[in-house]
């Protein structure tokens, strides 16, 4: 009896762990990791990407959740990053060489080139760079990368920043200022820029490529950036998201009018300024997305210049994710 029953006990036992081992592994296969992807209202591939189902592919692949988390410029994104709030992120080519050079994160991908201009109103009697001397100019803060490009431009025009008056301000609220004539020129990015000039309110008094050209004849506009620990984790995912990013670049190449239509509908901007923005090369787009350590050395010498980074920042960069991706799609 007592054997019988021990038996009895012992398969009842069993069974209850199979369950218990059936449930755990239905749990842990259920399992779904959110990542954060930090983003702005502004055309990155990344959207693309995502309007292409290319995201949920790899959501499926590799059994996660993406979700973007949206942010007006590049200080508060960084400061996400640094709190672990977010895993990968597109920003301006300053705040993610930042991010690089002091916060446990890498810069991998240049997805966007240009997108910066210094505008003035459509009958403004400036002409030059030199005309603005005691003139009112709009800026996005000190600590953005329209900042440094302005000091550059002044100075490459004999000029320092101490002979115009900078007036602070958000760089979705340049065009405003500059239709107000609130100020008499300022310096923004895309889309902000092609919603100035499309409007038809304002003009360009220069481009970033005649200020800084470093990759291809152009500024370089928008970096992809990852936390260490994220790409350490999780490299194939990190390779699948930068991949996306390149085939999402090859789309808008070849059809930047579908994809002007996929932008409008993800960041809620107008398609004719999207469209304004692509055929005018106010942000350029080229599948070469490889940080080249000769164009990232430039732009680190630049940032040092104008005290944005110190004399021992030394930004973190990790091109093999571009280099693959860039490969796939050859």
């Amino acid at each position: 009896m007592t054997s019988r029953r021990t038996s009895s006990i012992s398969a009842g036992l069993s069974f209850a762990c199979a369950i218990a081992l059936t449930v755990a592994s239905s749990v842990a296969v259920l399992a779904q990791e959110t990542i954060n992807y930090g983003v702005q209202p502004a055309t990155q591939p990344i959207y693309i990407a995502k309007a292409l189902g290319l995201l949920a592919e790899i959501e499926k692949k590799h059994n996660v959740k993406i979700e973007f988390r949206s942010f007006s410029y590049g200080a508060p994104e960084n400061q996400a990053m640094a709190a672990g709030e977010l895993q990968i992120a597109s920003a301006g080519m300053g705040p993610a060489i930042v991010a690089s050079a002091r916060l446990p994160a890498k810069l991998i991908a240049i997805s966007i080139l240009e997108q910066t201009a210094i505008l003035v109103p459509i009958d403004s009697e400036v002409k030059t760079l030199a005309d603005l001397k005691g003139k009112r100019v709009a800026f996005p803060g000190e600590g953005s990368q329209q900042y440094p490009l302005l000091i550059k431009a002044l100075a490459d025009a004999g000029m320092k920043i101490s002979d115009i008056e900078l007036f602070k301000t958000k760089g979705s609220d340049v065009p405003t200022l500059l239709q107000q004539k609130s100020v008499d020129a300022g310096i923004t990015w895309d889309p902000h820029v092609s919603n100035a000039l499309a409007a038809g309110h304002s003009r360009v008094l220069l481009k970033a490529e005649k200020i800084l050209p470093i990759k291809e004849k152009h500024y370089i506009g928008n970096g992809e950036y990852a936390r260490e620990d994220f790409i350490a984790k999780y490299p194939e995912l990190v390779q699948d998201l930068i991949t996306a990013n390149v085939k999402a670049i090859e789309f808008i190449v070849k059809d930047p009018k579908k994809a002007g239509e996929y932008w409008a509908e993800q960041i809620g901007f107008p398609q004719k300024v999207i469209d304004y923005s692509l055929s005018e090369g106010i942000s350029v787009y080229s599948t070469d997305i490889v940080p080249g350590q000769d164009t990232i050395d430039a732009y680190t010498k630049f940032l040092k210049d104008a005290k944005i980074l110190n004399a021992d920042d030394n930004p973190k960069v990790d091109g093999s994710f571009a280099t693959k991706a860039l490969a796939a799609i050859k």
